[in-house]
């Protein structure tokens, strides 16, 4: 038979007894994980992390990319809308007008030194010889007609001129109807003194429109009919000879 123990014996307090449940710090010592599994926790966690850094970091790429390529767009659009716009301006500043006629100067064909202002006295009315031309006799439908003024110094000594676009004048006439003048619609009109060379010429030309003209600027509805017309230039009171040409 076993020996039981006798109370106060030693024996009893090496065991706990049957059913009895273990302390709080045993059971703790038991459900704590290992540090191997620690390890995998951890290790779990960390690729989480990066994962979520990575998709942040992707995601940011991508909307800044987004915004790079819609601005440089927008960037080129406006060139793109710009440019002719730009091409046209440039185009209408150097285009010789009613007020501004693109004057040149020849001798022979070889440009020659204009005198210093004040060296030469006024043109006389006998020394100048305003003339004409057009740079075709017949103009096919949708070709425009370039005037020319020419002013040529005849005489023997230099003289002075007023060769601004307020002395000239570009007229058009068909019969005895008045078709067009540069002067009805012209607008800042400047004063030009210059000095003529013996022999020498100064030259502006014009381009007409086909339009019709009256005095004042006054709108006009009527444009020129294909036909005859004749063309005149006028440098203050000089008057050139008439030269015909025919708009089809």
């Amino acid at each position: 038979m076993a020996r039981q123990g006798v109370p106060g014996d030693g024996r009893d307090r090496e065991r706990p007894a049957q059913g009895r449940p273990a302390s709080p710090r045993a059971t703790a010592r038991r459900r704590s994980p290992s540090a191997r599994v620690l390890r995998r926790r951890r290790a779990v966690v960390s690729v989480v992390a990066l994962l979520v850094l990575l998709a942040l970091v992707a995601g940011v790429a991508y909307f800044v990319g987004k915004l790079g390529d819609a601005v440089p767009a927008a960037s080129t659009a406006s060139q793109s809308t710009a440019g002719p716009a730009s091409t046209a301006a440039a185009a209408a500043s150097t285009e010789p007008s009613a007020s501004s006629p693109a004057a040149t100067s020849s001798a022979d064909d070889t440009p020659s030194p204009t005198p210093t202002l004040g060296e030469a006295p006024p043109c006389g009315q006998d020394q100048l010889v305003v003339g004409a031309s057009v740079d075709s006799p017949v103009y096919p439908t949708g070709k425009n007609p370039v005037l020319t003024l020419t002013v040529t110094n005849s005489s023997d000594s230099p003289c002075s001129v007023n060769l601004g676009t307020s002395q000239m004048e570009f007229l058009i006439k068909s019969g005895g109807d008045r078709i067009f003048s540069s002067k009805d619609c012209q607008q800042g009109a400047e004063d030009l003194q210059k000095n003529i060379a013996p022999g020498t010429s100064e030259t502006a030309k014009f381009p007409w429109s086909r339009n019709r003209t009256v005095p004042g600027c006054k709108s006009v509805t009527a444009i020129p009919k294909p036909g005859n017309y004749v063309y005149q230039a006028k440098l203050g009171q000089h008057l050139s000879d008439s030269v015909p040409f025919t708009l089809q």
